[in-house]
């Protein structure tokens, strides 16, 4: 197995480098540059094409593409962000701290959510029960993301004020103190929340379908036939095999949740790396809007390998190509 995973780590770098020129071309064919927001009436336009000749951007573009991908590899320097003056690295880095709080904390909703709804769903098929979570599925499918979250922040954030609306720390608490953890978990709960509900449709329809489907396998009719009790059976039997669906998407689910989520830090005003994706591509900033994408694109590729392998691990009898 550990062939296979060796060889499809390697298959990601010409993903990875084909996905650079990719992303490097379109970014360049957007209109506009990061400069483009300095003109104003009363500045002299060669201060501007100054600048952008210092910066490079009046290179030809394959010329461009060649100096920025050297710089990655061999410098593991992603440029600087023309927007925040700060190296692309470390203000990632930064985001990526939040959105991995936020990320971990919506995992840890979504499947407290989904698991006991999926389970017991599927166990009294067609029961009043049943029939809530489905309808609580078909409402959690249809509702956009946006409005879901913008509803929430009407109600709970100014209405109620039960939660903050912006941010991830409340102002002038002391980096490293209990007070700033306690404030950090307290800006994540409402988006938290609001993409965890958002989360749970697939896995709870996963398992509702497979738990129903185990109930009439010989393994479960061999079981209760030797009188094992019937709590035993699902708990055994049916909902560890239930499982393997989840299984399968569980390394998407992380990484995905790590790519951060665009429209819940947009609309929170939450500063993590779908929010910095937002605000790079309306400034033109292509230091950063490459370099996330490039993370996306690797995060998804990695995603797609660490469920191979946990299907692996989870069922010996599946191989990973």
């Amino acid at each position: 197995m550990w062939k296979t995973v060796l060889r499809r780590v390697l298959l990601m770098i010409p993903q990875l480098v084909i996905l650079s020129v990719i992303v490097f071309v379109f970014g360049q064919l957007m209109p506009g540059d990061p400069f483009t927001g300095l003109i104003t009436p009363d500045m002299d336009p060669q201060v501007i094409e100054e600048i952008r000749e210092k910066e490079g951007l009046n290179e030809p573009i394959h010329i461009q593409y060649k100096n920025w991908i050297v710089r990655i590899f061999r410098d593991r320097d992603f440029g600087k962000s023309y927007t925040h003056k700060v190296p692309v690295a470390d203000l990632i880095g930064d985001r990526a701290l939040n959105t991995i709080g936020l990320s971990l904390l919506t995992l840890i909703l979504t499947y407290l959510i989904a698991v006991p709804l999926g389970i017991y769903a599927g166990r009294y098929q067609n029961s009043t029960f049943d029939k809530g979570v489905i309808i609580y599925n078909f409402i959690s499918f249809a509702i956009p993301t946006f409005v879901l979250g913008l509803l929430f922040l009407l109600i709970f954030g100014y209405r109620l004020q039960w939660f903050p609306t912006t941010g991830s720390v409340e102002l002038g608490v002391v980096k490293g103190t209990l007070a700033y953890y306690r404030s950090k978990l307290y800006h994540m709960i409402l988006p938290a929340i609001t993409a965890a509900i958002l989360g749970t449709t697939t896995t709870i329809q996963y398992l509702r379908n497979e738990v129903i489907d185990a109930k009439s396998q010989d393994y479960v009719k061999t079981a209760r036939s030797k009188g094992i009790p019937t709590n035993k059976v699902y708990t055994n039997h049916i909902f560890r095999n239930s499982l393997l669906p989840i299984a399968a998407f569980f390394g998407f689910t992380i990484t995905g949740l790590l790519s951060g989520s665009v429209f819940i830090e947009t609309i929170f005003s939450y500063p993590g790396m779908g929010e910095l994706f937002i605000t790079s591509i309306n400034a033109r900033d292509y230091s950063v809007m490459n370099a996330l994408v490039l993370l996306f694109g690797f995060l998804t590729l990695l995603g797609s390998l660490l469920s191979d392998i946990i299907m692996a691990i989870v069922d010996p009898r599946i191989r990973i190509d």
